[in-house]
């Protein structure tokens, strides 16, 4: 008997393909720019909870260091820490670990859990930038063995994220390098990288789905907020911007991807 749910998945119009379009038929060239965020933009959900996962898994976690997460992401939440102090208070957690292993740790992270949290929509719109050889860019507050996997798997070059800061033997010392790339500070590392690049914000496009990217979406000549939290939806119809929205990514694709990926 056929699954009517599936067969009007099936029949739905793919909300990406009209914006693809524009993408292909827009100007070309690496003057113009595509950054995309990571968490909840181009992956659904939250690569660091991978890791934290983990962590926990192999009881390298104290309890002081779950609890001390789960408190610090709810007064982050409720706006009574900053996202500095929240990014820096879990960089203390590290504090001694090698970068290299960590580096290591991530990548097998994401082989085994995170590409198969990849929107395969986003990785489409991702791909039609770089036929169009714009200069695309991954940018996000999340730390580097968090977001690199990611870029590297969707052929990425230029990552713009938070850094450990280390020691003379490569381990990490419990802080992170400054300023912290979150909000309005998003905004001036993309500025930063555009007068570096010769990227013209005026002919970029940004894609992202957090109340604090609104500071970038207001730089860019194509803003497009992706499945967007209150705030950034708030500002988007203020400012009649686009608002793109995907579907998950489908737990039943994720076994086989991760086969492929191991081949």
């Amino acid at each position: 008997m056929a699954n009517p749910m599936a067969a009007s998945e099936a029949s739905a119009p793919d909300p990406v393909a009209p914006v693809i379009a524009e993408v292909l038929a827009g100007p070309a060239g690496p003057t113009v720019g595509a950054f995309f965020d990571l968490d909840g933009t181009l992956v659904d959900g939250f690569t660091a909870t991978a890791h934290a996962g983990h962590r926990i898994r192999n009881r390298q976690s104290s309890i002081g260091e779950v609890f001390g997460v789960i408190e610090a992401s709810l007064r982050y939440r409720m706006g009574r820490m900053q996202f500095e102090r929240l990014v820096v208070r879990a960089a203390g957690y590290l504090r001694g670990e090698s970068l290299a292993e960590l580096d290591e740790l991530g990548e097998q992270l994401f082989i085994e859990q995170v590409a198969s949290w990849i929107y395969p929509q986003m990785r489409e719109l991702v791909r039609a930038h770089q036929q169009r050889e714009h200069t695309v860019a991954l940018c996000s507050s999340a730390l580097t063995i968090h977001a690199e996997p990611v870029a590297r798997f969707l052929g990425v070059d230029h990552v713009l994220c938070n850094h450990f800061t280390v020691d003379e033997h490569g381990r990490l010392t419990g802080d992170v390098v400054e300023p912290i790339i979150w909000g309005p500070q998003k905004a001036a590392a993309v500025q930063r990288f555009c007068a570096e690049t010769g990227v013209a914000l005026d002919r970029s496009h940004f894609y992202a789905d957090g109340d604090e990217d609104t500071a970038l979406m207001e730089l860019v000549g194509h803003p497009r907020p992706v499945n967007p939290r209150p705030g950034l939806a708030a500002a988007a119809a203020r400012n009649g911007w686009p608002v793109l929205r995907v579907a998950g990514s489908g737990r039943a694709r994720r076994g086989l991807l991760r086969r492929r990926l191991r081949v």
